[in-house]
């Protein structure tokens, strides 16, 4: 059960979010989005260190001065995952005039709600991959360590949330389907947790790997999209700080209850 409420977590945290429409009668402002984007963008690069890349390092310390190994070939997997993604699939930043991926007859707002589903994808991996390792009792990870994952994760999503509902309100969308829309983005987490621990289950030997895996897809996201997100427009350190805000947060949270 503990698994089960831990993946559930990080879908709740975009849930709430996405019920911001409710209460916020405008759009949030630029400081505001560059805030809570940087905030996301050093959770899930502290995630990534500290829940995914050490341990993957760690649990192949057999290999001797070869234990990098695994860690940097699933982190190259991850990164041309996603990297393909991205390119399949039709997609339109909040902030962005120009749709991404193959041309698409899909609505701008449809577009816009794939653009937060993509970022949540290695999301619900990184909680998957962890609980899988927690559950196989092979890995060095606690029910804390991966409870603190879940929990950074739902808190960085939280702002996600906010930021794809309202500016499908500002399209001309109804609050209760932008709302509806904006959990949606979310379900993908759940789902990705759950098919990555059934795999998981069955190749325990391969966890640095998939580790690893999620630590390359989660900073791909960071690097190609949020980071350049909160630097649009005029300059400002906002985003920077809300950054270092959230990656030691993330750091505290996985280092305290890991």
């Amino acid at each position: 059960m503990e698994a089960f409420y831990g993946i559930l977590i990080p879908f709740l945290g975009t849930s709430l979010g996405a019920a911001c429409v409710f209460f916020l009668k405008k759009t949030l402002s630029d400081a505001v989005q560059r805030a809570l984007t940087g905030f996301a963008a050093g959770v899930m690069v502290a995630a990534s260190v500290w829940s995914l890349l050490i341990p993957a390092i760690a649990q192949s310390a057999a290999l001797g001065r070869w234990s990098f190994l695994p860690a940097v070939l699933g982190f190259w997997v991850g990164i041309l995952f996603l990297l393909a993604l991205d390119h399949i699939i039709p997609h339109l930043h909040a902030k962005s005039g120009q749709a991404e991926g193959p041309k698409s007859r899909l609505q701008r707002t449809t577009m816009m709600v794939l653009a937060v589903t993509l970022h949540n994808i290695p999301e619900g991996m990184a909680v998957g991959v962890v609980y899988a390792g927690y559950l196989s009792g092979q890995a060095q990870i606690t029910a804390a360590g991966a409870l603190a994952l879940s929990l950074g994760i739902a808190i960085q999503n939280f702002p996600e949330g906010a930021i794809i509902s309202l500016p499908l309100r500002a399209e001309g969308m109804k609050k209760s389907k932008a709302f509806l829309d904006g959990v949606l983005s979310g379900v993908v987490e759940p789902i990705g947790a759950v098919l990555t621990i059934l795999a998981a289950r069955h190749v325990i030997p391969a966890l640095p790997y998939l580790l690893s895996f999620a630590a390359g897809v989660m900073l791909y996201v960071v690097v190609e999209e949020l980071i350049p997100e909160m630097s649009q427009g005029t300059h400002t350190n906002v985003g920077t700080i809300f950054f270092a805000i959230g990656f030691s947060l993330m750091m505290v949270l996985d280092v305290a209850l890991g």
